[in-house]
Parts: C-alpha cells; structure tokens; sequence
C-alpha cells in the first residue's frame, strides 16, 4: 500500500505538470489564468506539507529510492514552493501589463503558462532527487525550459540573454557531466546508476583513489557553479534577470540558484570520506570570496532594478557557499536562514519589478529614482527588499550573515571570515546609497496608478514584512535546534 509521503510526492510533481497540459488545452485567458492560480495552491500545499515532513522527522527514500526525503532537502524545498506560488499568483498581473512581445497575447500566455508550470515541477523534484546522475538531468532540464522563458518577449536583448544563459551554463554542466563520469569510474566497479546515489557514492568514496575523487569533486562543483551563479561563471545572470519576466527572475534568483547550490552541497557530503573535509571547504570557500568580490564594485553603481538585483543574488549566492564552506553549527544555521529570507526578498523585489514598469517604463533599463514621492506603495515594496537584501537590522539576512561569520571564526577559518565581514559591509554601504540616493531622492509628482495594483502590492509587501520579522525571531534560537545538529551532521539516510 502506497505510504502518504510518496503520494504527497507524486501529487507534487504531476499537479504542475497537469496544470501545464491544461494550460494548452484551454483557450480562453481568463480560464488559464484560473488554472495557473488552482494549480499553484494544490502545488504549493502539497509541496510544503512533504517539506514539513522532511524537516520534522519523516525521513528516507520514497517512489523507489528515486526521491529522498532528509532535513538538508526540506527547508530548499519549502523556498522553491513559496517563491513559486507568489510567482504564479502575480503572473496574471504581469501578462496583463506585458505589451513587448512579438508573440500574439493568446500564444504568449499559454506558452508562458506552459514552461512556468514545467520549470516549477524541475525545480520542486530536485531538493528531493537521491541520485547525482538524475540530479544532473533535471537540472539540464530546467536550463532548456527557463531558457525560453528569459527569451520569452522575442526581442533582441531577450534572446540575445537567453543564448547566453543557454550556452554557457550548457558548458557548465557538460563539465559537471565530465566530473560525473570521472567520480563514476573511481567508484568499484559494478555500481552504474545506482551507484550514483547519495546513499551509493558515500558507501563507495572511501574505497575511491583521493586524486580521482578529488579531480570529479573539483570538475562537478565548477560545473554546477555556472547554474548557481558563483563568480566568475557569473555572467549569464544579470542579462537573464534584466530580460526575463519578472516572475521568471524570481525562480531564477530566489529557487533555481539555490537548489542547483544544494546538489553541490549533497556531493561535496558524499565524497567528503575521499577528497577529505578541507579540500571540500576551501572550493567552497573560493568560490563564496569570489562571488562577493565581484557583486561589491557592481553593488556601488547605479543601475536598473532587476540588473541591480540579480548582483545582489551574487553576493547571496556567495554567502551561503561561505555557509557551506566553513560548516559548523552556527554557518549552517545561518545557511537555512539565508536561504529562506532571500528568496522572500527577492521574490517582494521582482513582484515589484511588474508595478514599477508600469509606472516608470525607463526603469527597464536605468535606474528608478524619486519613487517615494512619486508611488508610496511601491518605494515601500523596493524599500523592503532592498533593505533585507543589503542586512540591514533587524533584516534576517543581517543575522544570517552574522552567524555564518560567526561560525567561520568557530571553525577557524578565521582569514575568510574576516575577508568576508569586510566584504559585506562594503556591499551594505553600496546598497543603503541606492536605497538613500535613488528610492528617496528628488523625483516627479506623485503619479495615481492603479488602485486594485497598489493596494495588492501594499498587501504583499505587509506579508513580506511579517515574513521577514518572523524569520529575524527564527534566527534567535534555530543554532541551537536539533535541526541544525542534523544538518551539521550531514545526514543522508
């Protein structure tokens, strides 16, 4: 008899899927949007309930071994459904306002509708995905989805930003498929698929040669780097955030980044008996340096919204491979927060992205200045989600970063962190001038606007507030949870 959790799984990924093939089936807009917002809700409940079953005990493998339920996939799974509902519950109000395309409206929504629900159900099987090789494909999968979803408006900077993502991080995971192999042949022999498995690869990596180990370890994370935007295989993202729409760069920035993150995170676990605890910390370590580096000078200029949020998801990106890196009770604490208070950032500043093009078309491609006076409503949503995304107090990522610091001096690791504390300041400052200089600055009178439009972007930047305050409370007690102990442990049952 089927158990709950493999029925809650099942329904989780064939309800995105069904809402996907009765999106084409449908003609008539308002039905496809009714089906797209159904779809969500039935999609989002199913998927935080197997995420709450994940983080609250119900763990193993389900649907054949193929899924794997654990507390280091629960909380990036609980991230991908929150951030892919609110993006499909502003989605209508998007396509609604989306005149740029050179697709008729009819053809437009539907495939828009279509590769949303597909990229979704990708995204929400691979934090639960027990296997490295079938990790490896979904996440291929998703590159060619999201890839016509950044290119979505038809548009020469569009597809010109949708080759770029599509070619590049194409190299990236042929590198990663090249590390997969390498580690596959460096495994005893007989294991083939299943010998990739999580529960596989950690059996068989003491018996591996370390140098083999270490080279398909090293070719696997620099692979998969490209996908989650660590510098400096950065590039595709900030023209895929400016040209994507702006529900679509919240899947890329606040889910897709960091779920492709966990399945480096899962391999570096189960190869660590190989290539040894250090060596999987400093790549990790490099790469989180790295990334924040290079978000600071970019973080200084004035620049479009969504280009200036897509280097903000650089430096996020970079503080939780530092999390990662420097391990320890209090960074993956930090780590789990992080996580969860970017993506409600991020997901506010894109959901405000659709109002602002509205009000302020320039703002596609220069940076917005004098919203304040000009539309309240949608300053406070910017406000928000620039004043979270920069850490400042009583911002959760505040604590997040503190904690992750924190736990690189625990662990020693004591030059990094002191490096990245600089580092972070540096790009708080940049942030907080945008935030002062441009949002708060001298602009044109106040403009009316829609009234249905700010009162819903009022009512999401409410929610996003109290989410944000509920998770600076989480940040108080979380280190010490037997949560957290498992995630420092490592587990994979």
């Amino acid at each position: 008899m089927t158990d709950a959790p493999t029925l809650l799984c099942l329904a989780m990924l064939l309800l995105p899927l069904t809402a996907a093939l009765l999106i084409c089936v449908v003609r008539a807009p308002l039905a496809r949007d009714r089906v797209n917002v159904a779809g969500a809700i039935l999609t989002a409940g199913a998927a935080l309930t197997v995420a709450a079953l994940a983080m609250t005990g119900t763990r193993g493998p389900v649907l054949g071994g193929w899924l794997q339920l654990d507390a280091i996939g629960g909380p990036f799974l609980a991230v991908v459904a929150a951030v892919g509902l609110c993006s499909a519950l502003v989605s209508p109000a998007y396509l609604r306002t989306a005149h740029e395309s050179l697709a008729s409206p009819d053809t437009e929504r539907a495939w828009y509708y279509a590769c949303f629900h597909l990229f979704w159900a990708a995204l929400l099987a691979l934090p639960l995905i027990g296997n490295l090789g079938v990790a490896w494909v979904v996440t291929a999968a998703t590159t060619g989805v999201s890839a016509l979803l950044v290119a979505q408006s038809r548009y020469p900077k569009a597809l010109e930003a949708g080759w770029k993502y599509l070619v590049l991080t194409t190299v990236g995971l042929a590198v990663a498929l090249l590390g997969i192999v390498v580690v596959g042949a460096a495994a005893p022999a007989g294991g083939g698929l299943a010998g990739l498995s999580w529960q596989g690869l950690t059996a068989s990596a003491a018996h591996m040669p370390r140098s083999a180990a270490l080279v398909g370890f090293v070719l696997i994370v620099a692979g998969l780097a490209t996908k989650i935007g660590w510098a400096p295989v950065h590039n595709w993202l900030p023209d895929a955030h400016s040209e994507a729409p702006p529900p679509v760069s919240a899947l890329l920035s606040a889910a897709l980044l960091p779920t492709v993150m966990l399945i480096a995170w899962r391999t570096r676990i189960a190869l660590e008996p190989a290539v040894g605890a250090r060596a999987g910390s400093m790549l990790f370590i490099g790469f989180g340096l790295a990334s924040l580096a290079v978000s600071v000078p970019f973080l200084w200029r004035r620049m479009a919204w969504k280009r200036l949020l897509a280097y903000s998801s650089l430096e996020n990106m970079g503080m939780l491979a530092l999390g990662i890196g420097f391990g320890g009770r209090l960074a993956l604490a930090g780590v789990v927060i992080h996580v969860a208070a970017h993506a409600v950032s991020k997901s506010l500043g894109f959901s405000a992205a659709t109002p602002l093009f509205v009000v302020r078309p320039s703002a596609k491609h220069a940076p917005a200045h004098g919203l304040l006076r000009a539309n309240p409503s949608l300053a406070a949503a910017m406000g928000l989600s620039l004043g979270a995304l920069s850490g400042l107090p009583p911002s959760p990522l505040f604590f997040s970063e503190v904690l992750i610091v924190m736990g690189g001096f625990a662990t020693g690791h004591t030059l990094a962190a002191a490096l990245a504390a600089v580092l972070l300041a540096l790009g708080f400052l940049g942030l907080a001038r945008v935030l002062v200089e441009d949002l708060m600055a001298r602009g044109p009178q106040r403009a009316e606007g829609d009234g249905a439009g700010r009162r819903a972007l009022l009512a999401l930047t409410i929610v996003a507030g109290v989410l944000l305050g509920a998770l600076a409370v989480l940040a108080a007690f979380l280190p010490g949870s037997g949560f957290v102990r498992v995630l420092t442990a490592g587990t994979l049952p």
